[in-house]
């Protein structure tokens, strides 16, 4: 069965940000909170894009978790949980030949890790 039917009130370049957007909305609230240490960051990096890239129209996933405040607030049990200002995602999502390129990443002038429309193409 098609979900044609479901999106015919939007056009594919619609189709493409909310599928991108709702990735990213995924990632945001299935991974913060994660416990993270310098020994499990790659294998998060991995689960994060391999999870992500199930998602229907996402084509490829970037993840970069930041490894400095992993080292800056090492503690006595060797982990932190996942922030958002931790994470550097790029989300490529393609519905019927348009490619959008969704992007969260902290921003220090707003102090805040956004989400944004990166690119379109």
């Amino acid at each position: 069965m098609s979900d044609e039917k479901y999106f015919k009130n939007i056009t594919p370049r619609e189709r493409a940000i909310f599928e991108g957007a709702i990735t990213m909305g995924a990632l945001f609230h299935q991974f913060v909170g994660t416990p993270v240490s310098l020994e499990s960051v790659d294998s998060l990096e991995n689960a994060i894009k391999t999870s992500l890239e199930l998602q229907p129209c996402i084509m490829h996933v970037d993840v970069e978790i930041n490894r400095e405040i992993l080292k800056d607030t090492e503690n006595e049990y060797h982990y932190l949980s996942l922030t958002g200002d931790m994470l550097d995602v790029r989300v490529v999502s393609e519905y019927d030949g348009i490619k959008i390129i969704v992007r969260m990443e902290y921003v220090e002038d707003l102090n805040y890790p956004l989400m944004y429309v990166e690119e379109v193409d």
